[in-house]
């Protein structure tokens, strides 16, 4: 049983950096030097508390985030352990919205990286209180000066060291703490107090002066009192630092290994002290019919709560992670979920602690709980008591950038494979599931590559359901670019009664979709076969003459023919039009036109020649460029759909991941004669 925790002795903290960086190891390290694991799990024997999915194991990586909640010093910490690989980046956003604050980690070896560089930016646009954690101090060749100044010029100068290491490498056994002025060594993962040296004392006095500096912004009693050159006290240093941190000035960083345990207790101090408790935020708004709604983290208030997280296991079946924002969860309570309108029964309440479920009886606002077998609750909905209604706003996830057909290797799969397909897209809301009505593909789109081969994994390990990912077909359309004027006569004369039609009509190009019109002198084709012709022609547009696609922007005139008494009938003038269409199409200069897509990039300006002329070489054109405000360059382009299929990819590998992009169809156009003609032998061969 884990005991219920007040909202400001609880610290929600999203751990976020590059894949690689130590996330997954700190959680293992922090949950053995509290005595909770009796060995530290590591990620490459795929035995640690976070990384309990089959595919993390086997590609030893996170693929979801997993919560470690754990208590020391009568505090409770939910440590959020997110994916740094970008195609669970999605994850990512879950823990945001289930944490105030957030630790960045950072690769003392490998410095800068990437996955640092996009959480960073994440974090500055939501201005999340944070502290970097530069970890892997213990490896060859770190040079802690060097990674500090790459932080401070790549990231921000409010980057301020409050640890610096004893010794580097193979001789890092601890660090000096800025804010006691005291040195800590460390055997295993006992920390103990040295003295420091006057080297280290000088190290601490120059860092403090900027520290002092920032400080003193907080509050106007610190400035008068920095002003006047009075030396802050401990106490006033750890809320200076504090305030300065809640309003994003200050992103205090430390130093550790987590992989020998080393700093993290004293992360979860410096947690503790400096980043914000869920109390430090006053109150969340929602709506209710409309209105506003305000509600407090507070345990008297009615209850709400915000679903982060869905994990769905063939064997316990769906786990179901919110965090409680306001009011407080027990058993017996009922569950409304406002943003379903739905009642839903609870099924249990623990704490999850990577698959681990601790049983509770109640869950209070500001903290992070589970229940299991929800029918209709996804990520994102809201959790409320029905009475006292609100709504929060959902969770916005990155648009899919990669899209691939899918289909069943086995032929009685096809149902399965649906219904495993939604049970995968409520864990991970990333995942677009669709069906193109007009190819009859089913298609799934991510983020990458890497995202899409866990989904095919998934399906084969959980559901059973084995299948092939394809590229998808294009739906290219055909339209005429000249005009012609031909006859279509259908005649069938053996015995009993027999079927006339004979219709002239003149095919020309149009701006609409399809126009049909009529200019009959004469009633040389009766009014009421007019329709039937129609018919005919609109039944013909499915498939068009050059390789069988839809047929678009024609006009059709029915300017003549003739008919019989007793022979002619609805169904003879469908069939003649239906020649008439064949015969006025192959006579028009038939075209074969393309899907045009609408791109937006943005890239750090030094990519900008390389896509740039990728661009052209996949036959598109720039239409303009756009600085944005971070100092990265939006691209705006056009380019055919055929060449855009694996730019997720491509674009990643161009700019080191960099690059992001967003794609939307804009047009059809004109395809140029040596890629028709392709298209046009392809879907012959196809044929037969």
């Amino acid at each position: 049983m884990m005991k219920a925790y007040a909202a400001k002795n609880i610290r929600n903290v999203a751990l976020l950096g590059h894949s690689s960086s130590g996330k997954t190891t700190l959680t293992e390290a922090v949950l053995f030097s509290l005595g909770i694991t009796n060995r530290q799990g590591k990620v490459t024997d795929g035995n640690t508390v976070s990384d309990f999915d089959k595919e993390e194991i086997a590609r030893k990586i996170s693929i979801g985030t997993s919560v470690i909640p754990v208590e020391w010093n009568d505090l409770k910490y939910n440590l959020l352990d997110t994916p740094g690989y970008f195609d669970f980046i999605g994850e990512m956003y879950g823990a945001k919205r289930a944490s105030e604050g957030s630790v960045l980690l950072v690769d003392a070896q490998s410095g800068v990286e990437v996955g640092t560089e996009k959480s960073w930016k994440n974090l500055e646009k939501y201005k999340t209180p944070r502290i970097v954690f530069l970890n892997k101090m213990d490896k060859e060749n770190v040079d802690f000066q060097k990674v500090l100044d790459e932080l401070k010029s790549t990231l921000d100068e409010k980057i301020i060291p409050i640890a610096i290491p004893i010794g580097t490498g193979d001789t890092f056994k601890g660090f000096v703490s800025v804010l006691d002025g005291k040195a800590y060594e460390y055997n295993g993962k006992n920390r103990k107090e040295i003295p420091i040296t006057d080297e280290q004392q000088a190290e601490i006095d120059e860092i403090k002066e900027v520290l002092d500096e920032k400080i003193a912004e907080t509050d106007e009693g610190l400035m008068d009192k920095y002003f006047s050159g009075e030396p802050f006290t401990e106490e006033e240093m750890n809320k200076g630092v504090k305030l300065a941190v809640l309003s994003g000035d200050l992103a205090p960083l430390i130093v550790g290994s987590a992989e020998n345990a080393v700093g993290c207790d004293f992360l979860l101090e410096i947690i503790g002290k400096h980043l914000p408790s869920p109390s430090d935020v006053a109150s969340y708004v929602g709506e209710h019919d409309g209105e506003e709604v305000e509600r407090k983290v507070d345990n008297n208030e009615p209850f709400s709560a915000v679903v982060f997280k869905t994990i769905v296991d063939p064997f316990v079946g769906k786990l179901t992670l919110f965090k409680v924002l306001s009011g407080k969860l027990n058993k017996d309570m009922d569950l409304y979920n406002s943003t379903k309108d739905k009642t839903e029964k609870l099924g249990g309440l623990y704490y999850l602690r990577g698959k681990q479920q601790i049983e509770t009886n109640e869950i209070v606002a500001g903290d992070i709980g589970a229940t299991s077998k929800l029918s209709y609750t996804q990520t994102g909905d809201t959790l409320c008591d029905k009475s006292k209604a609100v709504r929060y706003e959902t969770i916005e996830y990155p648009k899919a950038t990669l899209f691939q057909a899918i289909e069943a290797k086995n032929k009685g799969d096809e149902e399965k494979i649906g219904v495993s397909l939604n049970k995968l897209v409520e864990e991970d809301p990333s995942i677009v599931v669709q069906r193109n009505n007009e190819t009859k593909q089913l298609l799934i789109g991510g983020q990458g590559n890497m995202q899409l081969a866990v989904i095919v994994d998934k399906l084969k390990n959980r559901f059973g359901v084995e299948v092939n990912l394809t590229k998808p077909i294009i739906a290219y359309r055909e339209t005429i670019r000249g005009t012609s004027s031909v006859q279509g006569k259908h005649k069938k004369q053996s015995g009993g009664a027999g079927q006339y039609g004979d219709v002239h009509i003149r095919f020309e190009p149009s701006q609409e979709e399809f126009e049909f019109d009529e200019e009959i002198f004469g009633g040389s084709v009766p009014r009421n076969y007019w329709p039937a012709v129609e018919k005919g022609i609109r039944e013909s547009l499915e498939h068009g003459v050059l390789a069988g696609y839809p047929v678009v922007n024609i006009k059709a005139t029915l300017f003549d023919g003739s008919y019989h008494d007793v022979d002619s009938n609805e169904m003879s003038f469908k069939l003649a039009a239906i020649l008439a269409f064949k015969k006025g199409m192959e006579a028009a200069k038939p075209v074969l036109l393309e899907p045009i897509m609408k791109v937006e990039i943005v890239i750090p300006d030094n990519y900008l020649g390389d896509v740039m002329g990728d661009i052209n070489k996949r036959r598109g054109r720039i239409l303009g460029m756009d600085q944005q405000s971070d100092g990265t360059q939006k691209l705006i382009a056009e380019a055919p759909h055929a060449e855009m299929f694996e730019y997720a990819i491509d674009l990643r590998a161009m700019t080191q991941a960099r690059g992001s992009f967003t794609m939307e169809f804009v047009r059809y156009e004109e395809a140029p004669a040596n890629i028709a003609e392709k298209i046009i032998e392809q879907a012959k061969a196809d044929k037969e």
